[in-house]
């Protein structure tokens, strides 16, 4: 069983926006909670909360929206850090990274002499951290995150069984599995570890085999990967030197691509990528990214724009980039995924190809593609991701309240289409706090044109959205008209002011 040292950052996505500690604040997606600094932890706020309760029960909370892209280059830091110390840093997510502790160990005169240096190297550098060092990664993580952070600790070679068995089946981070395991009176990893396996693999499958593994201190996969029977690695030259950092991000995609295509037809995955960038004064920054699943282009690209943030590549530092490679750094057993029915064709290929050179000419923003997700209005239901970006987080299908009735609309204009409704005497139906008509619409104008009798309409669906966000709190009313002439429309009354949201076949 390898020893491993594992840093571990608390609420690291809280540091990455600016939080401290003893500020209580929260970073939010998908409107809960993601995490949370002490101080708010303190107050009652926990991850997973609606941003509504955390802020009833913490009123002075600071509410910032999750960066994963400036989580991922702030850890940076911590990174190098770590790396003046010891060498093959594995980066396994922004706020966690690892090293091998054996061969340290030594050199430093000790696990607790290695440990100690390692933590104090990262607060030094201005990081809150936990370090601890125990047999397998899962069990030198929740070492590190022992005492709530404030220092870790040391599980003896051979313990980690012992030292996981009071834990709760909570700390697997697979929700479903732990709250069936506690329906069936398995309440601790311990009680966990202590089933058969084969009844485990039997009962759950491969992830409850795994959780199995881990509850039991063991490696989740066989230590020793499946060897390169050749060298699959893939590199790219830049002559002259590559002066800026999305010149490297859009060859580092590309490098992916022939990556993948290399591994797949070995039938391998890679569960960790190494990462070389040489620079024109000979520097060159090195990083381990781990991926238990396969890494995809757009995230190969994001990581390597993470560790260009430390090199801080512009057009006078270390006179630019001269070479870029990807190499696996652990190969596995491809088990295979799911294709599509028709599979990729050609076809896609070429459009994909197409879309890279005109990400290129235009930047990454240039192309994008719509998204379907959760949301109030029609014009809230779809969002645009560049070509290449994984999709955002599903945001649900509710509750939304004040969310329009089916059918869906069929044109949702843009922006700026205004509207006036009228009463049977003229004057401009309005609503009031309490959703109380002024009176019954009796005409409607949109975007200038002539007034049109109202034949039949419904509503309103009120929105309050941001109440708690003075600078972006918003509160609308939704309508549904249909004009004498047949038209339909959704209209919106927000401040006194009407608009058309979206229009009806």
């Amino acid at each position: 069983m390898s020893r491993v040292l594992v840093v571990w950052c608390p609420d690291w996505p809280v540091t990455a926006v600016g939080v401290d500690a003893g500020t209580p604040g929260a970073v939010v997606a998908e409107q809960r909670v993601a995490a949370c600094s002490a101080a708010a932890r303190a107050a009652g706020v926990r991850r997973g909360q609606r941003i509504r309760d955390a802020q009833r029960r913490c009123p002075d909370l600071v509410v910032r929206e999750r960066d994963r892209d400036a989580e991922g280059r702030l850890f940076e830091a911590v990174a190098e850090a770590v790396a003046e110390l010891t060498p093959k840093v594995e980066v396994v997510r922004p706020g966690l990274c690892a090293v091998p502790a054996r061969g340290a160990a030594r050199f430093y005169g000790g696990e607790e002499s290695l440990r100690l240096l390692v933590q104090d190297a990262v607060v030094e550098a201005g990081f809150d951290c936990g370090a601890g060092i125990a047999d397998g990664l899962f069990a030198a993580e929740l070492a590190a995150r022992a005492q709530g952070g404030q220092g870790g600790t040391v599980v003896p070679e051979g313990g980690a069984a012992a030292f996981l068995a009071p834990y709760p089946l909570s700390v697997l981070d697979r929700p479903e599995l732990a709250d069936l395991l506690r329906r069936l009176g398995v309440r601790t990893l311990g009680d966990f570890a202590a089933l058969p396996s084969g009844h485990v693999a039997g009962r759950f499958g491969p992830d409850g085999a795994l959780a199995h593994r881990l509850a039991r201190g063991e490696e989740p996969r066989p230590v020793a990967p499946a060897p390169a029977a050749a060298d699959l690695s893939v590199r790219d030259e830049f002559d002259p030197p590559a002066a800026r950092a999305e010149q490297v991000v859009f060859a580092a995609k590309r490098l992916a691509g022939r990556l993948h295509a290399g591994l797949g037809a070995g039938g391998l995955a890679c569960v960790r990528l190494a990462v070389d960038v040489g620079f024109a004064d000979g520097h060159v920054l090195r990083r381990l990214w781990r991926h238990d699943g396969a890494l995809s282009e757009a995230a190969v690209a994001e990581r390597v724009r993470w560790q260009l943030s430390a090199g801080r590549v512009d057009e006078s530092v270390w006179g630019g980039v001269t070479w870029l490679e990807l190499s696996p750094d652990q190969l596995v057993p491809d088990e295979g995924r799911q294709e599509a029915l028709w599979g990729r064709t050609a076809v896609t290929e070429r459009v994909a190809r197409a879309a890279d050179r005109i990400q290129a000419l235009l930047g990454h923003g240039g192309i994008t593609r719509p998204v379907l997700v959760g949301g109030r209005g029609p014009g809230e239901w779809v969002v645009k991701v560049p070509v290449g970006d994984l999709p955002p987080g599903e945001r649900g299908d509710g509750p939304w309240p004040g969310r329009i009735p089916d059918p869906a609309p069929s044109l949702v204009p843009g922006p700026g289409w205004s509207a006036e409704v009228t009463d049977a005497s003229g004057a401009p139906v309005t609503v009031s706090g309490r959703c109380a008509v002024s009176a019954p619409p009796a005409y409607v104008a949109v975007g200038g044109g002539p007034a049109a009798p109202v034949a039949s309409w419904t509503g309103p669906w009120p929105a309050v959205e941001r109440w708690w966000d003075a600078a972006h709190a918003r509160r609308r009313a939704r309508f549904q008209m249909v004009t004498g002439e047949g038209r339909a429309y959704l209209l919106a009354v927000e401040s006194g002011r009407w608009h058309v949201e979206a229009s009806y076949d």
